[in-house]
């Protein structure tokens, strides 16, 4: 297999191989872009996907740039939207950027990233600065996007500041002269802008790598902060666990093929095996990638422990009556529940009751306004799949 060729393993276009060819042959290390907007504090295994084939790029030598869009966090991505994004304040916007360094660097090497925020240039821009930046870009063009064109025919509004975001992403390339750019599959529009925007400055085009967009938990869209259907870098064991078994099964070939880079002809052989197996060491392997490899074996012990043998956890939190009703009187399901700070809400909580979710040592409770009275020994509480606790006198 070819230089070019093991780049593009799990790629899904190259604009253009041949100039990928040319510049890999070229001996000096390449410059490989990719930029993420810290709108939630969270890094997701979408962004995993993307991370890998820097890491690749890094392995044969190649600088990576890592773009924290804290300015184009605050216009927003339009890329697969319906509707105008939130505007987030800059506090907000530093915080979750405060966040992303580590978590990046579970997967890249640091000796090889260079890491710029893009304020450090678009702060400083004038207005005539963006006139200009704006010329190169005509409407019709901008309606040549699927999600606007279908925002535009549906009457849907777009704001000017959104039309201006493809051109925001492009002009990054431009500071940080990239040679390559990679994004996911909805990033093709935006990053061919930046070649533009290049070209517009009389420097050399980037190539632009897309990368299949990975399914969410629900199995039918991307996985998204915005849709609320990720795993997190920085998700509890328990729970990255727990959500990569809540995947359906044809979905984890996918988790196999991008995440943890398995060839397809093992891939093959493992759909010969148990599904149930496969994902079971699915989990540990991408759970150990990120939180270590004795915690993920520890998780997965527990996890059979609770759905195979249909045994308690052995490392449940533990509250005493006091600290779920310190006036030690009788307390409604609800209110235990939502007393143990393990959910978001007490409107969480009835609703987990109401739906069946919940057992008191294993038996359904459904009415959140079932009293419970002190226990007079250890009593196991659990909610959904993933959350157990002890109660004791």
């Amino acid at each position: 297999m070819s230089l070019t060729d093991s780049i593009t393993v799990n790629t899904q276009d190259i604009i253009s191989a041949e100039s990928l060819s040319e510049r890999l042959a070229g001996g000096r290390p390449l410059r490989v872009k990719h930029g993420v907007d810290p709108t939630r504090p969270d890094l997701t295994f979408g962004h995993l996907v993307q991370f890998n084939k820097l890491r690749q790029f890094q392995e044969l030598g190649h600088q990576a740039v890592l773009i924290i869009g804290d300015f184009t966090a605050r216009i927003g991505d339009p890329s697969g939207k319906s509707a105008t994004r939130p505007v987030l304040t800059e506090a907000e916007i530093e915080a979750n950027a405060a966040t992303y360094l580590d978590q990046a660097f579970k997967v890249l090497d640091r000796d090889r990233t260079t890491v710029s925020h893009n304020s450090e240039w678009f702060d400083s821009m004038k207005f005539e600065d963006t006139l200009n930046l704006a010329r190169g870009m005509t409407v019709a063009r901008m309606l040549e996007r699927d999600d606007f064109a279908k925002r535009y025919t549906a009457n849907t509004p777009i704001s000017i500041v959104e039309f201006l975001y493809p051109l925001v992403q492009g002009y990054d390339s431009l500071m940080v002269n990239a040679d390559v750019e990679l994004g996911g599959t909805d990033q093709l529009f935006n990053m061919l802008v930046g070649r533009n925007v290049q070209r517009d400055a009389g420097k050399p085009e980037q190539i632009v790598i897309t990368m299949p967009l990975l399914v969410g938990l629900d199995g039918v869209k991307k996985m998204s902060k915005s849709e609320d259907n990720y795993i997190a870098f920085n998700d509890s064991v328990k729970d990255m666990f727990g959500k990569i078994m809540s995947i359906s099964d044809e979905a984890m070939w996918d988790y196999h093929r991008l995440l943890l880079l398995v060839p397809e002809a093992r891939i093959n052989e493992l759909k010969n095996e148990h599904p149930m197996a496969v994902k079971k060491d699915l989990a540990q392997r991408l759970t150990a990638r990120l939180l270590g490899k004795d915690t993920a074996q520890h998780e997965r012990d527990q996890f059979e422990k609770v759905f195979s043998r249909r045994e308690s956890r052995d490392d449940m939190l533990i509250f005493t009556w006091s600290q779920i009703a310190p006036d030690n009187n009788d307390c409604r399901l609800a209110a235990v529940l939502s007393a143990s700070d393990l959910f978001s809400s007490n409107k969480e909580a009835r609703r987990l009751i109401e739906q069946g979710a919940v057992k008191v040592d294993g038996e359904r409770r459904s009415d959140p306004n079932q009293m419970i009275a002190k226990p007079d020994r250890e009593v196991v509480i659990q909610a959904g799949k993933r959350t157990f606790f002890k109660l004791v006198p």
